[in-house]
């Protein structure tokens, strides 16, 4: 579904483009898919921290860091700025052929306004704070201030005016505006200025847009306006009702707004991709819980309208299921951008994006720490984590994860537990994708009477059986008529049946593992038996083929 209004820019530096039913960031001229990964926050406030991280970086098969640029840091004083910390990332990405995305920990981080300089902290007259209903100021700047506004924004543009100076090979292709903003606490602001703000008109060019987009609306977003009489003019709560809903969507509008306002001020001067990402909200809770008025599934049309600088809205996924997340942000134009996920399910969830939905970006959190033992220790070798075997995966298929990017011709399935099998169509066949059954291991038997035989505990799978990981993913591309490229992790077996005309039953010719150097298939074992269900069927993830890529050629017979 086409966004109701939306206009993108395009220039010879790096940007976005649509691919049928994706978003493929463009770097050099080409389409570049980012195998990226996020920093701790405070990582990088010190370069000498940095330096072994690098390393550890490249071996994990990462080509994109995202990592924060700090106000407090980058502007001590009111008007005086240092570079120091931007120019020396650019430096050692550069030299270690990475690329960045920078953070920008501007007015807001987690919704909260903890990375602001200290003159903006102990200046409240001057940069007014949220207030809650007991009137009290919240560590949170207020959307409802000109002087906040500005001030963000002309330290945003200094920092995209340095950038555009002394990049000039790229290394920076894509800013984050602000972090997970949002009021927390509270449904919405209401200090004196909130308040007058919330008894006026909804702005018309909102109302617009609610009008021009009509039924594409979220579905929630419609029914909360509908609810209310469906009105084209009015007061907030007119429009919307009463309730913590309705504050929200004030709270989005004046968010998007301000966003927006800094986001403008950065572009002008060096108009890079720029996204915002989102706090994400839980089952049973309510707005305040998470920050109010970021850019949720429910509200981001509001944002849409509101902040038509911003390219992109995207998730940090966390509790919440991957695969609804991703299906309710790759929606009403809105490229798939993963800006935070967590490492320890990414090796899974990896596949799905790019394959499903053929996300611009895909990027775990908090990335220098992954290995590291609960209470210190000597850290896993890159290579033997399974993020690793899964980004060396796809930066092999990257070109032809591009190549078949939002078209249909490409798919991907995450399994869980016990669940059932999925289907999914694809070229000429109907695939099905199930997770493996391993049979456990008969218990010997017990001279024991029956009431002991009762009360002992059931025995565990051998240590010599496979184990399945809680989670398993596939990714699959249909290379021809009869041909498909499959590769995943944790375990999932694909059969196939006809699904086009002619001779009923569909026969594995062969599926042979391998790999791609520099952009050329060579095959590794010729798999068969065992290996492919007595040719029945290919398996991912089990049996010793963990994370390989597998070729499968097709034949059909009565």
């Amino acid at each position: 579904m086409a966004a109701c209004s939306q206009t993108k820019s395009t220039s010879a530096i790096p940007r976005l483009q649509k691919q049928g039913t994706a978003t493929q960031m463009i770097v050099d001229g080409k389409p570049f898919l980012m195998l990226a990964a996020e920093l701790h926050n405070s990582s990088a406030s010190n370069l000498e921290y940095l330096k072994p991280i690098w390393p550890r970086l490249v071996a994990m098969h990462i080509n994109t860091v995202l990592t924060p640029v700090y106000w407090e840091l980058m502007e001590p004083e009111e008007g005086k700025f240092d570079f120091s910390l931007v120019d020396g990332q650019i430096r050692e990405a550069g030299g270690n052929h990475l690329r960045l995305v920078f953070l920008w920990f501007g007015s807001w981080k987690n919704g909260m306004s903890s990375y602001i300089p200290v003159w903006v902290k102990t200046n409240q007259d001057r940069f007014p704070r949220v207030q809650d209903k007991e009137g009290r100021a919240i560590e949170i700047l207020s959307t409802f201030s000109t002087a906040n506004g500005d001030a963000d924004a002309r330290a945003f543009a200094a920092l995209m005016r340095h950038i555009k100076e002394v990049d000039t090979q790229h290394t920076v292709i894509m800013m984050q505006v602000e972090n997970e903003v949002g009021v927390l606490g509270d449904s919405r602001d209401r200090s004196e200025a909130a308040n007058k703000a919330f008894a006026e008109q909804v702005p018309k060019e909102l109302m617009d847009h609610l009008q021009q987009c009509g039924d594409e609306l979220f579905p929630d977003l419609h029914k909360l306006w509908q609810a209310a009489g469906g009105k084209t003019a009015g007061a907030w709560e007119q429009i919307f009702g009463k309730g913590p809903a309705t504050d929200e969507v004030f709270m989005a509008w004046n968010y998007s707004r301000y966003v927006n306002h800094v986001t403008a001020a950065g572009k002008a001067e060096y108009p890079l991709p720029m996204y915002a990402n989102v706090w994400l909200s839980g089952p049973d809770r309510k707005p305040g819980d998470w920050p109010s008025g970021g850019a949720e599934p429910q509200v981001m049309d509001i944002w849409q309208a509101g902040a038509p600088q911003i390219d992109a809205y995207a998730p940090d996924i966390y509790s919440a299921s991957f695969t609804e997340m991703a299906e309710k942000y790759h929606r009403s134009g809105n490229p798939l951008l993963i800006a935070e996920t967590s490492a320890q399910t990414a090796d899974v969830n990896v596949f799905y994006a790019f394959g499903q939905h053929g996300a611009t970006s895909f990027s775990p959190f908090a990335i220098d720490s992954l290995g590291m033992p609960r209470g210190g220790g000597e850290m896993t070798p890159p290579e033997k984590l399974p993020l690793t075997r899964s980004y060396e995966i796809i930066s092999q298929l990257a070109p032809l994860v591009l190549e078949h990017m939002g078209k249909d011709t490409m798919a991907g399935v995450v399994l869980a537990g016990d669940g059932p099998p999925q289907t999914i169509v694809l070229g000429n066949y109907k695939l099905e994708l199930s997770r493996p059954r391993f049979r456990r291991p008969a218990p010997p038997p017990s001279p024991a009477p029956a009431a002991a035989r009762a009360a002992t505990p059931a025995q565990p799978v051998s240590p010599g059986a496979p184990q399945l990981p809680e989670r398993s993913s596939a990714l699959i591309i249909s290379m021809g008529p009869d041909e498909y490229l499959v590769a995943g992790s944790g375990g999932v077996n694909v059969t196939f049946s006809p699904n086009s005309p002619g001779p009923p039953i569909a026969g594995i010719a062969y599926v042979e593992e391998g790999t791609f150097t520099n952009g050329r298939w060579v095959a590794g074992r010729r798999l068969n038996g065992d290996e492919n269900s007595q040719g029945k069927a290919v398996r991912i993830g089990a049996m010793g083929n963990n994370g390989r890529i597998q070729r499968v050629k097709l034949y059909r017979y009565h």
